[in-house]
């Protein structure tokens, strides 16, 4: 989640944490299997998403996106992210899913979330089954992104496209479904405050600080699978 010009230059990870949802309960292991995972996209239950929106900060006019919440099948599944590149005029150097805008011949949220991921990280659209899709989630950078969820072939080659992606890597499905790992992080500033989630996660020797709008799609997937 981008920060308007008018804030400081920040490393979010130094923001302080003003809680921590540990007093949730977490979602069943034999929920995420690969079958309850199929069913529930099938027959979606009642829920709401806990984040819709974030606090607009940029004078652009919105735009239609997706991204591919890519779930891994392997024997402890896990989402597939990756880091964007610098030089990106939005969202740089931060965690994300593989997605982008909308083409005009996208026919749907889950041809652009296939496309695009195709694109950044050279997944193949035959290894992905889409499940389906969570509620849409508003950016502070206008995007209206829809996130579509799919179970990935744990052998899919991926070829990372180096002007959109400086790493691909892997989370536990588990972890991130585990709300003891959810972080709130509350930033100040001239009177105005701004809230979000993080999900730290130390990959090996790399913390990785997932936070913003993919942590935001992550605790509304959450919110979906507990419904």
């Amino acid at each position: 989640m981008p920060l308007p010009p008018s804030l400081p230059v920040f490393d979010p990870r130094t923001v302080p944490v003003v809680g921590v949802d540990a007093h949730l309960p977490r979602v069943r292991p034999a929920a995420q299997r690969p079958d309850a995972l199929r069913q529930r996209f099938a027959a979606p239950p009642p829920w709401t998403p806990e984040i819709r929106r974030e606090p607009r900060f940029a004078d652009r006019a919105p735009a239609a996106a997706a991204v591919l919440v890519p779930i891994v099948l392997r024997e402890r599944p896990t989402v597939l992210l990756t880091e964007r590149t610098a030089h990106l005029s939005t969202h740089s150097g931060q965690v994300a899913f593989p997605g982008g805008r909308t083409d005009p011949q996208d026919h749907d949220a889950a041809a652009t979330a296939l496309r695009e991921a195709h694109e950044e990280v050279g997944l193949a659209p035959d290894a992905v089954e889409v499940l389906g899709q969570l509620s849409t989630y508003v950016t502070g950078t206008s995007f209206i992104v829809t996130p579509v969820v799919g179970l990935v072939r744990p052998d899919a080659p991926l070829t990372p496209n180096p002007d959109e992606v400086a790493d691909v890597f892997e989370v536990p499905l588990d972890y991130l479904l585990d709300p003891a790992h959810h972080q709130r992080h509350l930033l100040q500033w001239q009177g105005q405050q701004r809230e979000w989630f993080a999900m730290p996660y130390q990959d090996g020797e790399h913390l990785r600080f997932i936070w913003g709008a993919t942590a935001g799609m992550l605790r509304n997937l959450y919110r979906f699978m507990l419904a």
